[in-house]
């Protein structure tokens, strides 16, 4: 199953200096985008997993100004969507097996790709 999450979600730094700044602006910031990446979720919801399960998240940004691992930490909020969703329980260990990431440049569809590998029957 893939899922795609149009546009980007906030960055590691953006949040760290919402959360320095105010308190409420980073809870804020939390809600928005676990709530972008629960909405990209919601038609898969009825469809539960073989767990665990693996991602592979394609990362398409619109350039190369932010670090790899300040985008990567948007994970956060996709596993919070996840479970927000109702498409998992939990995103623990027995839930989630772990996951790959790529990096891209799409400056014209930034975009979040997800693709779900379900455990083997």
């Amino acid at each position: 199953m893939k899922i795609v999450i149009p546009g980007s979600l906030t960055d590691l730094n953006t949040y760290t200096n919402a959360e320095r700044t105010n308190r409420f602006k980073g809870a804020k910031i939390k809600k928005q985008n676990t709530y972008k990446a629960a909405a990209a979720f919601m038609p898969a919801r009825t469809q539960k997993p073989k767990l665990p399960i693996k991602l592979h998240i394609d990362w398409f940004c619109m350039n190369r100004r932010k670090d790899m691992d300040n985008v990567a930490f948007a994970k956060k909020f996709i596993l919070d969507g996840m479970q927000e969703s109702g498409y998992l329980d939990n995103d623990g260990w027995r839930e989630v097996a772990g996951w790959t990431e790529n990096f891209y440049v799409d400056k014209d569809n930034p975009r979040i790709e997800i693709e779900i590998e379900e455990e083997a029957s």
